[in-house]
């Protein structure tokens, strides 16, 4: 599909490039794997509150199941809207898991003060950032379904909009937990906790500094910009890096810590951060 843009120059098209069929099942491979860890993982450590994580890794299976479809017609909207729109969605879902998990280790450690932000309300602060940025961002896919140059341009923008809203709170998420991090290895020694817990904690908070918001840079510079026009990049950029973060979430993985504190009051205090 292709049409003239506003100012009468470049054709718009769905696709500057045909999308690559190995490439795509490659990245298939890898996050249908990582589905199956993570599930694997959430029914050992009944840690539901990645069950968002779990689902963006799945969006992000049909979201480059449908590049190949795009292969065979690069000018089909249906399956160009299904990438777009999954594959720019599933990171808040990531995040929304990843958010959940601060609070909850806060509350494992027992170092309720130790945060700049109440865990009662933190988690809530975070996700509700993550649903405007999840609605911004699909009410833009949406807007892109039309096909139009500037229809995909009103859309891109508004996705961007979702995108900086995303960004900031995560900018915001990583002070928050670099400040719990640094002050709980500064009163380390106050800490009533075991040896073997104590030696979990700082990988997961590590883990959790990873910016799942990498499809900042595949709609930023317009349909016919650099980026759009190298389908390399939207792998490097995107497909890697969400890989990346659902394999070293599995490997550091929080229920792995998280589920050890199994009194009552951790339990009724680990409600308090959903």
């Amino acid at each position: 599909m292709s049409t003239n843009s506003s100012d009468g120059g470049t054709d718009f098209v769905l696709y500057r490039y045909n999308p690559s069929i190995p490439a795509a099942v490659v990245f298939i491979a890898v996050f249908l794997i990582a589905t199956i860890l993570h599930c694997i993982q959430l029914w050992r450590y009944r840690t539901y509150f990645f069950v968002p994580f779990i689902i963006g890794l799945l969006f992000e299976c049909a979201g480059y199941t449908a590049r190949i479809f795009s292969h065979f017609d690069n000018e089909a909207l249906g399956p160009y809207i299904v990438q777009t729109m999954l594959i720019l969605v599933a990171p808040p879902l990531f995040a929304a898991s990843i958010y959940m998990t601060l609070g909850r280790v806060i509350v494992a450690l027992n170092c309720h003060e130790l945060s700049i932000v109440p865990v009662r309300y933190l988690t809530k602060i975070f996700v509700v950032g993550d649903v405007i940025s999840f609605l911004l961002q699909c009410a833009g896919g949406g807007y892109m379904s039309a096909g139009t140059a500037s229809a995909t341009n009103i859309g891109a923008n508004i996705v961007i909009g979702g995108l900086a809203i995303q960004l900031l709170f995560f900018g915001f998420f990583v002070i928050v937990s670099a400040v719990f991090h640094w002050r709980v290895r500064r009163n380390s020694p106050n800490i009533s906790d075991s040896s073997e817990r104590s030696k979990k904690w700082e990988p997961i908070m590590w883990a959790l500094y990873f910016d799942p918001s990498s499809a900042w840079p595949n709609l930023s510079r317009g349909n016919d910009g650099f980026i759009m026009r190298r389908e390399y990049l939207l792998y490097i950029f995107d497909a890697c890096l969400m890989a990346l973060s659902g394999i070293v979430l599995v490997v550091i993985y929080p229920g792995s810590y998280i589920s050890h504190n199994g009194s009552k009051r951790d339990s009724e205090l680990q409600l308090m951060s959903i």
